[in-house]
């Protein structure tokens, strides 16, 4: 089996070598006719996705995981739709930028290139395999997926239908290529390939993140994990700060940029927390609160299975289900701390109607996308206008939040002469 993803990995850095010469507009069709293929695809991957979905129910996965590994409708037309958003984006792929003459008369520039050969390990939510694939397809770089065994018949259909795709354009499929082995000991035998694989994007739970970190000899895009937080200032419009609370809890609460954590400015929190816990428990969310959050939901005459009091362990922790904490904190300051402190650097907010702590909560939180009067649920390439994303980093480098197109690129320097020579 060593041989065998060796061998892959060396067939996906000559096709995204082959990917990178290919003209933009066939890469683009290749979207298109993806897109195309998926609208007509029907029973077999339906048929495929039950399988999955039956097996992974019978093994005890965590709910938010078989919510992800389950394809509807809706999911698929989602699919359909960011495939023809990416591929009606610009081209990076030779873009031209930071270009100069120099004194001595060479001209310098900057041009886009793709990454390479990108390696992406992901669990469940089989829409990945279509969305990596997409904007690697676009991007030119190749893409060697690794899904979890909980998606795998689907993920299989999925693949198959991209490989059909290039190769009926013109393209290399193996631009696109699946590992189908569930054997956990090639992931660490992926991840010491470094003279072939240029960079390795995990997408899951701690544990798959911690794999990686481990044994990743190359660099690594980490993100994915989301403890986000909106802070309710004590000078926020209420009723439409409810709005928003709602939303970022229950519009697709198995995600990673579902909220997790409210926090309540004390002056406000009298009028503020009855509202908020009367349209989250109306909406079959548990919420877990601190003395003070209990005391106001109970003297509002909250109670019951979906009012309880929270522990630390309820701070800090990605719920991905209908579950949230409530802290209610002294001032800004304090808010700012413990996100801080809790927090993944993913998506933070503020309610607010006050410029003058917007702009310090956007100056002081340090997270991947900071809000200001907006659900965390737009953390999304999509919405962000990048048509799909590989990722949300949450880390410094080389990129932040949604990895779209641009961030799949790095650059080369082109520099033209004349027969120059350096004194």
């Amino acid at each position: 089996m060593s041989a065998d993803i060796r061998e892959m990995a060396v067939r996906a850095r000559e096709a995204g070598k082959q990917l990178a010469l290919a003209p933009a507009p066939a890469r683009a069709a290749a979207l298109e006719e993806i897109a195309r293929r998926l609208e007509g695809i029907g029973e077999p991957l339906w048929e495929a996705n039950r399988s999955d979905v039956t097996q992974a129910s019978a093994t005890g996965i965590p709910p938010a995981l078989l919510d992800r590994a389950t394809l509807n409708p809706d999911r698929l037309n989602a699919m359909v739709s960011g495939c023809r958003s990416v591929a009606a984006l610009p081209d990076p792929i030779g873009q031209v930028f930071d270009a100069s003459t120099r004194p001595n008369g060479l001209r310098m520039a900057k041009r886009r290139v793709p990454l390479g050969v990108m390696a992406v390990i992901f669990e469940s939510r089989p829409n990945v395999t279509i969305e990596i694939s997409s904007l690697g397809i676009k991007t030119a770089n190749s893409v060697i997926l690794r899904g979890g065994k909980e998606s795998l018949h689907t993920n299989t259909i999925l693949t198959e239908l991209v490989r059909g795709a290039c190769r009926d354009g013109g393209l290399p499929e193996d631009a696109v290529q699946l590992v189908t082995s569930t054997d956990r000991a090639l992931v660490p035998e992926l991840l010491h390939m470094d003279d072939l694989i240029d960079i390795v994007i995990p997408r899951g739970r701690q544990q798959l993140q911690d794999l990686v970190r481990e044994h990743a000899r190359m660099p690594v895009v980490y993100g994915g994990i989301g403890v986000c937080h909106l802070y309710v200032d004590e000078s926020a419009d209420i009723g439409r700060s409810v709005a928003v609370i709602t939303n970022a809890k229950i519009q697709a609460p198995s995600v990673c940029n579902a909220l997790d954590t409210i926090l309540v400015h004390r002056e406000i929190a009298e009028v503020a927390i009855p509202p908020i816990v009367q349209d989250l428990i109306a909406s079959g969310v548990t919420v877990r609160c601190d003395p003070t959050a209990m005391r106001l939901a109970e003297s509002a005459g909250h109670s019951g299975e979906h009012l309880l009091a929270a522990t630390e362990d309820d701070f800090g922790r990605e719920f991905l289900s209908l579950n949230l904490s409530i802290r209610v904190v002294e001032s800004i300051d304090q808010a700012i701390a413990h996100i801080a402190r809790y927090g993944t650097n993913h998506s933070d907010g503020i309610l607010t109607d006050s410029y003058t702590n917007a702009s310090k909560f956007k100056d002081e939180v340090d997270s991947a996308v900071v809000y200001v009067n907006a659900s965390t649920r737009f953390t999304d390439g999509g919405e962000m206008g990048l048509g799909a994303e590989v990722a949300i980093s949450t880390q410094r480098m080389h990129a932040r939040g949604p990895l779209g197109l641009q961030e799949l690129t790095t650059y080369k320097w082109i520099v033209e002469g004349d027969y120059h020579v350096r004194p």
